[in-house]
């Protein structure tokens, strides 16, 4: 096969937008083209996507793609995916019941908080590896069938993956990988299938549920809505922090990755055994690869590039993207100002969607520099929340750790975070590394590489940013109590 010219598409479908991506055999960047979709925040708390415009940006994206190169030169599809958003729609006319439910909002809080009076918390933890909240995919499934009632013979219930499939293989897959079906708060993580008793228990019925396949499998030939002449294979289906993890080559026990995007996520290795996971943090499934699973733990933090987001699109803030690392650095330290950004809640390890954000030690000195760099500092912080969380319960020593995402092409942010763990930050020169690392699966599935072994080999070809800690461990220990302090005031 030659490298040169052949090539795999690989669709990175995210919270605020889908991009798709051209690959070279060699895992090179050929071109890529996004096309931003809608935020519906209907009521405070709710966010929702349109899944038609989703799947129309996917097919635009698919199409700009394919101008770029000699059609029969297109080896195969993959696809990863913004996890925990779910859409129910009617397999005969594939139209949704109803927008998608976004990973992000909170209508199934209460639903969640009755299922906790009622007992059901430490049986759903066992079960799925995951704690009992709003975050996961049952609730929002559980208000869609109760809220919208869909025939139930005509119904059928997935991921944005299972949605993308279904879409581009014409509604003859209707599949989900296990890294996506363990984030639904509906697979028993132990047994590796949809979990009869807990699909009792939130309404939903098995007919619905999509097949679950290996992260490598072929899930389906599709020919992208007529854009191609021939059906080509679909392959390394993956959510989109573990495609994040593979990506960074984090294949052994032990290694670790965080991924700054709109949120954050914190996922470690942990090998081929489950793991009953420590409090404020959750197990799930890493991927599976023929019949060999991996499982990780980790920690998702709400918000983290969306607080500097917030700052530009809700307070006006006067601030360009590019200068926000000017701005922190203008600065000798954060003269006392801290930024919790509890929008929705805060996420792991304190899984309490009732916290508010504050903006706390304000004074007459204080300039929107402050501001800015608190709220940049709040991303260091709260991963590092969640770092000490993984080290105790998995009780494995963490020497380093792996970055990627937007938020991570910060230099003050990356020094900082290494700063505020004591450990050195490897950052990827490789952008777009969940969908690199959905094209790395791919790859497995397609026949392009035969085993981990040979992707390691690929990966010792990349090189990396590092920055190693400067920060002395007196003034490391004071800035981290502090947030704890502040962290606490905005605890109910």
């Amino acid at each position: 096969m030659d490298n040169e010219e052949t090539y795999v598409i690989t669709i990175d479908q995210s919270t605020s937008a889908t991009k798709g991506i051209l690959f070279n055999l060699k895992g090179e960047k050929i071109y890529e083209y996004s096309l931003s979709h809608a935020q519906y925040y209907p009521k405070p708390g709710w966010v929702e996507h349109d899944p038609e415009e989703i799947y129309k940006n996917t097919l635009a994206v698919i199409s700009i793609l394919k101008e770029k190169i000699a059609e029969e030169n297109i080896l195969g599809l993959t696809i990863t995916n913004q996890r925990e958003t779910v859409i129910m729609w009617d397999k005969n006319s594939g139209k949704p019941y109803y927008n998608a439910i976004v990973w992000q909002c909170l209508r199934g809080a209460e639903i969640c908080d009755e299922y906790r009076k009622r007992g059901y918390e430490k049986m759903i933890t066992e079960k799925t590896g995951l704690v009992l909240d709003p975050y996961f995919s049952a609730s929002k499934i559980k208000w869609l069938i109760d809220n919208i009632a869909p025939p139930t013979n005509r119904l059928l219930i997935g991921t944005i993956d299972s949605w993308l499939i279904w879409k581009l293989t014409e509604g003859r897959v209707h599949a989900t990988d296990y890294s996506n079906a363990s984030r639904t708060m509906l697979l028993n993580i132990k047994k590796l299938c949809w979990d009869e008793e807990l699909l009792n228990l939130f309404g939903i019925p098995s007919s619905a549920m999509p097949k679950i396949y290996s992260s490598n499998s072929i899930f389906g030939f599709s020919d992208c809505g007529g854009l191609l002449r021939r059906e080509i294979p679909i392959s390394g289906v993956l959510g989109d922090s573990q495609a994040s993890l593979f990506g960074e080559g984090c294949f052994k026990r032990g290694m670790v990755k965080v991924t700054y995007g709109t949120g954050s996520s914190v996922a470690m290795n942990i090998g081929h055994e489950y793991m009953v996971p420590p409090k404020g943090i959750v197990t799930s499934i890493g991927w599976r690869i023929n019949n060999d699973v991996s499982y990780i733990l980790e920690g998702n933090v709400h918000a983290t590039g969306a607080t500097i987001r917030w700052l530009i699109d809700n307070i006006g803030l006067s601030v360009e993207l590019d200068n926000i690392e000017k701005m922190c650095l203008s600065l000798e330290d954060n003269e006392g100002v801290y930024f919790v950004p509890a929008f929705s809640g805060l996420g792991a390890p304190y899984w309490e969607n009732r916290a508010k954000g504050i903006i706390y030690g304000l004074t007459l000195k204080t300039k929107k520099e402050h501001i800015v760099r608190s709220a940049v500092e709040a991303i260091a912080y709260q991963i590092k929340d969640v770092i000490e969380v993984l080290m105790k319960g998995s009780r494995i020593k963490i020497n380093k750790i792996k970055v990627d995402g937007g938020a991570a092409r910060n230099n003050f942010l990356m020094q900082f975070q290494a700063d505020i763990l004591g450990i050195p930050v490897l950052r990827a020169t490789i952008e777009d590394m969940s969908a690199f690392g959905s094209f790395l699966m791919g790859g497995l599935g397609f026949k392009i590489w035969k085993s981990l072994d040979d992707l390691e080999k690929l990966l010792s070809e990349k090189k990396w940013d590092i920055f190693t800690p400067k920060l002395s461990p007196e003034k490391r220990k004071k800035y981290y109590n502090e947030w704890r302090k502040v962290v606490k005031k905005s605890l109910p």
